[in-house]
């Protein structure tokens, strides 16, 4: 099993250590996800896409969370991914394992960053050691798409876009990040990159 994800919030917010990658003028492949579209190049690399506005239903998520000082990002952001991963077998619950959902949120010392899947409201089946189950209710975003490679590149234009569009995030609301799981890629993975907008 491959752990191809990486921390954004910590490149985006903090480290901005992202790496670019070559562009082609040649688009051979469109490919649409939930919400969001990944353009491919010609040499295999992904596109941005425009930033948008989306509304999202309350999600249900299942998952483990990592809570520590800014230092520790983004390494210990990726360990929990991979870990979480790694314990999939144990759900009981029915969940989406196509995405993994990591909301996050923090404040001028430590944040704290999730790794989850997707799950039906109302199973009430045990939870592995350590899991927690809870709800993030629907809210409005500001949405970029790009790929685990591209995060903090996406974050800055993502920014940027609610800047010159006049969007104030809401910081009571979590942020979330959406990693796109392809096993025909296996070296970057579609991302959307959400943050909660003040009504």
């Amino acid at each position: 099993m491959r752990y191809p994800m990486r921390c954004g919030f910590a490149e985006g917010e903090r480290r901005k250590n992202y790496a670019f990658y070559g562009k082609s003028d040649t688009l051979e492949k469109e490919k649409a996800y939930p919400s969001v579209v990944v353009l491919i190049g010609s040499k295999g690399e992904f596109r941005m896409e425009n930033c948008s506005i989306v509304t999202k239903p309350a999600l249900h998520l299942i998952g483990i969370s990592y809570c520590g000082p800014y230092s520790t990002f983004p390494d210990e952001a990726i360990r929990l991914q991979s870990e979480f991963l790694a314990r999939k077998h144990e759900l009981q619950a029915e969940t989406n394992t196509s995405a993994l959902y990591s909301p996050y949120f923090g404040n001028e010392v430590f944040a704290t960053y999730w790794a989850c899947y997707e799950t039906h409201p109302r199973e009430e089946l045990p939870l592995p050691p350590g899991m927690v189950q809870f709800t993030i209710p629907p809210h409005r975003y500001a949405m970029a798409g790009c790929s685990n490679k591209r995060i903090g590149e996406g974050y800055e234009q993502l920014k940027s876009w609610m800047h010159e569009m006049g969007l104030q995030k809401d910081d009571s609301a979590l942020c979330l990040e959406i990693f796109y799981i392809d096993e025909h890629h296996l070296e970057e993975e579609p991302v959307e990159l959400l943050i909660p907008l003040k009504e």
